[in-house]
């Protein structure tokens, strides 16, 4: 039998810990990180690699600033992230056809199909980490986190 992530350990006091929202957001992070990565198993893909993946898709063209602020790190963390993507072939940077002089970061085909398999992998693992909230719940746990981060 698999153990939960962070599961209480029998005989440890934990004082007011679960009292403590930070805490309780860390349990279900680890929970959640356990599920992400049993869905993107063999594909070396993290979390900030996965969601590089699906905004450069949604959004061709989009530029290296843009990205950092979307994935909340400096310019220079989402370079590291975008030259991994490079070579891995799932990324390109090309010249923005409305700024020659700016480039633009786009998926590959390799990186379209990947993200593409990689999207439904981790859509039905997250189906099945939140079965144990109904749809109701869930989203109003989506709503009140958003509230916290807004």
């Amino acid at each position: 039998m698999r153990r939960k992530p962070i599961a209480p350990v029998d005989g440890i006091d934990y004082l007011d810990l679960d009292q403590h929202l930070g805490y309780a957001l860390r349990r279900a992070q680890v929970a959640s990180f356990d599920a992400f990565h049993r869905a993107t198993a063999g594909a070396r893909i993290t979390p900030p690699r996965f969601t590089a993946l699906v905004i450069l898709q949604a959004n061709p063209g989009i530029s290296q600033s843009t990205l950092g602020e979307v994935l909340g790190t400096a310019r220079s963390g989402a370079m590291l992230l975008i030259d991994w993507l490079e070579a891995q072939g799932l990324a390109e940077r090309r010249h923005r056809p409305d700024d020659g002089r700016a480039w633009g970061l786009y998926l590959t085909a390799k990186g379209q199909r990947l993200t593409e398999q990689l999207r439904r992998r981790v859509r039905d693992q997250d189906r099945r980490f939140a079965a144990r909230i109904n749809p109701n719940e869930r989203r109003e746990l989506l709503r009140l986190l958003d509230k916290l981060v807004t």
